[in-house]
């Protein structure tokens, strides 16, 4: 009895975190005018075209001086993203770079930190689909600490962020990323209560 009690009480919590993870991401489109910045980081997945359009503009804008798009298909050329992109182009030659090394959200974080150190940048506008957001911020802001991170949300093509429970392709979606999430957010706890590096103790004095 006790044991079913307890499965009741994790399942509320689960189901109470997803609702406000559903919320979250629902509110979070049409995204802020964000402040300029160093960088700018768009993520490739489900609707690229839109994630990579949407940091063009930004940069079309002035918010920054560079863009990266992470995680690029081995098999689509330069040309290819900049017609997804819809980018100028004196501007996309000049500003644009491309990282072919991510497949997943992780290897996004670790190729974006690779291209911020090697810019010595301190601030990053992050732009991908508005699901997707809270776990990109949570895997940049773990490899980039320090970094200053604002998110640009985009909205996903056939997501209904509102009543994303009336599609089995919603319903599928918001559970997944929210699991995902989730699973990110007790890997970094768990880092965070690990035993932290001592500095090395002084030797002791030698008597003489």
């Amino acid at each position: 009895m006790k044991t079913l009690a307890l499965i009741l009480v994790a399942a509320l919590i689960w189901a109470a975190g997803l609702l406000a993870f559903a919320t979250r991401v629902e509110h979070s489109t049409p995204a802020t005018n964000p402040q300029v910045a160093d960088g700018i980081v768009a993520l490739t997945g489900a609707g690229s075209s839109e994630r990579i359009a949407a940091g063009i503009k930004l940069l079309e804008a002035g918010k920054a001086d560079r863009m990266l798009v992470s995680g690029v298909n081995r098999e689509v050329s330069r040309a290819d993203i900049r017609q997804l992109s819809r980018a100028a182009q004196r501007l996309y030659d000049c500003c644009v770079d491309l990282g072919f090394e991510a497949a997943d959200t992780f290897g996004n974080a670790q190729e974006t930190a690779g291209w911020v150190r090697a810019r010595r940048y301190d601030s990053l506008i992050v732009v991908t689909a508005d699901y997707h957001m809270p776990r990109a911020m949570l895997e940049l802001g773990s490899a980039l600490p320090g970094i200053t991170l604002q998110a640009h949300p985009v909205a996903t093509p056939g997501l209904d962020a509102r009543r994303w429970w009336r599609t089995p392709s919603g319903t599928r979606l918001m559970v997944t990323e929210y699991s995902k999430y989730l699973a990110i957010l007790g890997r970094e706890l768990i880092l965070g209560l690990g035993p932290k590096d001592e500095a090395p103790s002084e030797p002791a004095p030698q008597g003489r």
